[in-house]
């Protein structure tokens, strides 16, 4: 895809920061017009929307796009749309909107007038040109992979008003084509229906990722693009959108030439890709975008709290409960090389019939995508990571060498096909086989375990940290970073505690074998992984004899015990979020492991000794006190974790985005638990209540307060954050702060809390500021000269500093 030869000039409106909105049916645009006064207040500089053309009915996120033509009606519809945009221009905040160009939901055909339409008419469709499918195999008829494993067409398959239909779904009739019995109607539709295992085998049209209920689009083609995008850029004009997220641009043919086109089209927007890279890896620069959604920089928040010290401690203790003491590379791997042969194989298959001349083109194609060090290529930028994987994928299988060298030419040439689909392909193996898999299976310490994260890495410096940093100003200043989104694997501060556990990995140590011993579970890394999530969540209640009294029926009939903890074993949970949520989690982490279980076939007894644990967290005396024990230890230091890493997050270089809630703690779990509905009314009255600094405590007051004043002051002072200087700290607690000016204002954040406290506190260290009087935007201290680190944090564990005018 070009970019037309004369594109616009450019002038996006960057924000100070951004906050990030679920829009569903129960919380629609209506809703969020409604809160842009607290966000206004808060001090965003924008609105950030989750997807908003017509989804799926019942889609509670928005990626599974039905119709480009209009904004979703359950969410709020145009009037909705209209209203948030109004809103928004009076609070003078700007508007981002995620859109999805990628792939299209096609669950239900018969919501997705374009699908439909092919279904029914096949290569004739005018929609046709719209979806990726590989017509020539099955006859050119697209596979549906919808049947049970006891389907039977000849009994299943039923018609109704004129459709064809296997129990409740629906598809359509070609012209012509409806006499006779079900199954010899179906016999000659331009579709079949398959068995919905062989959709990892047989699947003829490109997915994303391996959800057959979303098909990939060929934005690539103007006119795909242009039907596609018609609505978006609607808003632009009509509304004032000023900013569009770009979900998935990996997936697509061009991401660079859909950029390119995308920009010139909205000249005035502010761009963002999601996009995740690997250490050491640069986006194109030729790409017209502000930068990336935040995910490296996620990543290097996270990795700056954590102790690289205790590495040792924390992976002797991981290989003495788990016996795991395979590296993250081998991990990485190993996950890959699941997707690749299962869940992905047809698409590895459909790059292999472009090269049917080439013996063991599936293996050595499904080598080099496994030994792809990165997500994508974009021949001819990447090429080293094509060598890479060449190199590596030979070491590993010496017998598919010849199939490699014969591969090389054409999966160099971007040219090629067969190139531009590897380049498609490379990407999905990486996400599912390291973030849905490997993620789920290396528990060392899974704070790590984050989108755009690199679990074999622990920790890192400040002087590290600092480089990241001044790369980001020079390169990507106006992209987005953020510490929580609607994909991370757990929320910012359930990350927070978790890097607590390393500075203590004695303590922690004794208290998981101890949980480890009380509730074995076959496979000792995941349930290594369910006793970290356990001590990180919020304190789990126990059960009191009040909370008896309420129990299902199944416990009405024994005693109340005289020990309220004292549960007797075969008592029906009393119901609780918490344990929903946690039951959840857990059923979702071991199947994306697919060690012991799947999605697809479930081994029930391993299931079963998972959910005995989880219900042990909260019904168990023993279990229950070593869990609520380990999180009273570890919740001090965590409040200050939270603090350092929000405020550095929200004033380092780049937009932050605050993602909806986690303004207070935000203690979400992997998806769908971080899309909960947020209770705005309670954050607004909070942030009104707020006139004086709170106490730093369980409340999370501390944590509205610093994100609220921290906002406030990059909308208001942009002058204050242009640049970026590391600050130089003298003192024998010197690695316990990272300080940095970013131009007039300047950020002060305690990190490894556990050291800091156990060493006494900051006793001499000092920093020397830059010419000027400074003030404290959180406590109202003013400062000037060298500052004692004791009396600025005195507070606090974090400290902005604005300078004031002379």
């Amino acid at each position: 895809m070009k970019a037309p030869e004369s594109s616009p000039t450019r002038s996006p409106t960057v924000p100070s920061a951004t906050y990030r909105l679920q829009i569903t049916a129960e919380f629609t645009l209506f809703d969020a017009a409604a809160v842009v006064g607290y966000l206004a207040e808060l001090g965003v500089g924008a609105v950030y929307v989750s997807p908003l053309l017509r989804s799926t009915t019942g889609s509670s996120h928005g990626y599974d796009v039905v119709d480009h033509g209009l904004v979703d009606p359950d969410r709020g519809g145009d009037a909705g749309l209209a209203r948030l945009a109004q809103e928004c221009r009076a609070a003078g905040l700007g508007l981002i909107v995620d859109i999805v160009p990628n792939h299209m939901g096609v669950a239900v055909p018969s919501e997705n007038r374009a699908w439909w339409d092919v279904l029914r008419c096949g290569q004739a469709s005018p929609f046709a040109r719209w979806f990726d499918i590989d017509w020539q195999i099955s006859d050119g008829r697209v596979l549906i992979p919808a049947l049970g494993d006891d389907a039977n067409l000849a009994t299943d398959l039923t018609i109704a008003d004129g459709e064809l239909r296997y129990y409740e779904h629906r598809y359509p009739i070609a012209p012509g084509t409806g006499e006779g019995s079900p199954a010899a109607v179906h016999d000659r539709q331009h579709y079949r229906l398959i068995s919905f295992r062989r959709a990892d085998t047989a699947q003829n049209y490109r997915r994303f990722f391996a959800e057959t209920d979303l098909a990939s689009l060929r934005v690539e083609d103007p006119a795909v693009f242009g039907a596609t995008h018609a609505e978006i850029l609607r808003w632009v004009s009509d509304y004032g959108v000023t900013g569009l997220r770009v979900d998935h641009p990996d997936g697509l043919v061009d991401p660079g030439g859909y950029l390119s086109r995308l920009a010139a089209a909205a000249p005035s927007c502010w761009i963002t890709v999601e996009k995740i890279t690997e250490p050491g890896e640069r986006l194109p620069t030729d790409w017209p975008i502000a930068g990336m959604t935040g995910y490296d920089a996620l990543s290097e928040v996270n990795a700056l709290l954590l102790d690289p010290a205790a590495e040792g401690a924390m992976t002797a203790l991981y290989v003495e409960l788990t016996g795991d003491d395979l590296d993250f590379e081998q991990q990485i791997a190993d996950g890959k090389r699941l997707v690749a042969t299962t869940i992905l194989q047809a698409e590895v298959r459909r790059l292999a019939r472009f090269v049917p001349e080439i013996d063991n083109a599936v293996a050595a194609l499904t080598e080099l995508t496994i030994a792809f060090p990165v997500y994508r290529s974009y021949l001819p930028l990447g090429a080293e990571y094509l060598a890479h994987a060449v190199q590596r994928a030979t070491a590993r299988q010496p017998q598919l060498s010849a199939a490699i060298e014969a591969l090389l030419p054409r999966l160099s040439d971007p040219t090629d096909e067969l190139c531009v689909r590897f380049q498609q392909l490379t990407g999905a193996i990486m996400a599912k086989g390291v973030e849905d898999t490997a993620y789920y299976r290396y528990t060392r310490f899974i704070g790590l375990n984050e989108v755009g994260g690199y679990p074999g890495r622990f920790g890192s410096g400040i002087a590290e940290f600092h480089t990241a940093q001044q790369r980001r100003a020079e390169l990507s200043p106006a992209g987005m970073t953020t510490l929580s989104t609607h994909d991370t694997k757990r929320g910012e501060d359930i990350r927070a505690r978790l890097a607590v556990l390393a500075e203590m990995p004695d303590t922690w140590g004794d208290t998981a074998r101890r949980l480890m011993s009380l509730r074995p579970i076959p496979n000792a890394a995941f349930g290594y992984l369910l006793w970290q999530t356990a001590v990180a969540l919020p304190a789990l209640p126990a059960l009191t004899t009040a909370a008896l009294q309420s129990a299902p029926s199944a416990a009405a009939d024994l005693p109340a015990p005289q020990d309220p903890t004292a549960l007797p074993a075969l008592l029906d949970p009393v119901p609780d979020p918490r344990r929903d949520r946690f039951q959840a989690y857990a059923e979702k982490a071991m199947r994306e492991a697919d060690v012991e279980t799947g999605w697809v076939d479930q081994d029930k007894t391993f299931e079963t000794a998972v959910y005995v644990a989880v219900s042990a967290a909260f019904d168990n005396a023993e279990t229950h006190e070593l869990i609520t024990s380990m999180f009273a230890l570890i919740e001090p230091h965590s409040w200050v974790n939270s603090l350092s890493q929000k405020v550095i997050q929200l004033t380092m270089p780049g937009v932050p985005d605050v993602y909806q809630g986690s303004e207070l703690w935000e203690d979400s779990l992997v998806d769908p638990d971080n899309r909960r509905p947020v209770d705005f009314a309670s954050l607004r009255a909070a942030l009104t209540a707020l006139t004086t600094p709170p106490d730093l405590d369980g409340t999370a007051l501390a944590k509205l307060w610093v994100v609220s004043r921290a906002l406030r002051a990059r909308h208001d002072h942009p002058e204050l954050f242009t640049g970026y200087t590391p600050l130089v700290v003298d003192g024998p607690m010197q690695d316990h702060l990272v300080a940095f000016d970013r131009g007039g204002a300047i950020t002060l954040a305690t990190r490894l809390p556990v050291g800091l406290s156990v060493a006494g506190g900051w006793g001499e260290t000092t920093l020397l500021l830059p010419p000027g009087r400074y003030r404290d935007t959180f406590t109202g201290a003013a400062f000037t000269d060298e500052l004692s680190v004791a009396d600025a944090l005195g507070r606090y564990p974090v400290a902005l500093l604005l300078a004031e005018k002379s």
